[in-house]
């Protein structure tokens, strides 16, 4: 873990007392929030209500949907961890381009239009690119076709990363391997992924043009990280002005309605 600042020991532990939470739990969210550059956290903390994530000015996911009192805790706590690290330096510095730092991902791929976090695992969703780091080591991956709408991970490694698309859910290990750990084996992957892929019908053919998928598209009974994932891709969407407030509402509660 990245060492804290006497300023970042002295919020953590100034948190600690004030939420009646271990000085391990608000460190937990601390690194979940920084590692949402501020704006958003995905985290998995047993004295929080277990897995769960936040997103700054939107919506607030816990491990116990209808614990009102816990999302409060949950969006109070983040909202102060975003403001310390916007205010004061929380981590001792780390050198550019560090695996450690906020943009941990090649600088050739640019800014990402997606990115979380869960356990030991980042992932960072580029066009045509996929990049994920697990305990350190990044890989980055070709997304072919693919329109990735959320990333989900069991247990384990790369080898338990799943994204859902519109050919339904796929395991990130079948994608090509372009940069990273294993990229010595890419043709071995990239032959492997090309016999496990199947062609969708040319009607459903993948175009650029950005999109969200919509309820109707989803199956009757989706995962919480999917709808987590499309939740967040709606949001971004409203403050790029690219949807109204009410067709945002009208869309995060279709989507709640289908958990």
């Amino acid at each position: 873990m990245q060492n804290l600042t006497q300023d970042g020991q002295n919020l953590v532990n100034s948190l600690s007392r004030r939420y009646n939470l271990s000085f391990d739990a608000v460190v937990h969210m601390l690194i979940a929030v920084n590692n949402g550059s501020g704006s958003m956290a995905q985290f998995n903390c047993p004295e929080l209500g277990g897995g769960g994530q936040w997103m700054r000015g939107g919506m607030t996911m816990v491990g116990d949907m209808f614990n009102y009192g816990l999302k409060s805790t949950v969006d109070n706590l983040c909202n102060e961890l975003a403001n310390g690290l916007a205010n004061m330096q929380v981590f001792m510095p780390l050198p550019q381009g560090s695996t450690s730092s906020n943009q941990w991902w090649p600088g050739d791929l640019g800014q990402p239009f997606s990115s979380g976090a869960q356990n030991s695992t980042r992932y960072a969703i580029f066009p045509n690119r996929l990049a994920v780091e697990v305990n350190g080591n990044v890989t980055v991956y070709d997304t072919l076709d693919n329109n990735i709408g959320g990333i989900s991970q069991q247990q384990g490694g790369n080898s338990s990363l799943t994204f859902s698309s519109q050919y339904g859910t796929i395991a990130v290990n079948t994608l090509p391997i372009v940069s990273g750990v294993g990229s010595a084996n890419s043709n071995t992957n990239n032959q492997a992924s090309q016999n496990n892929f199947v062609a969708p019908p040319a009607q459903m053919a993948y175009t650029p043009t950005p999109e969200v998928q919509t309820p109707q598209n989803l199956s009757n009974t989706a995962s919480v990280d999917e709808v987590i994932q499309l939740i967040e891709k709606l949001a971004k969407l409203r403050d790029m002005g690219a949807i109204s407030d009410n067709e945002y509402n009208s869309k995060k509660t279709d989507l709640l309605n289908r958990i």
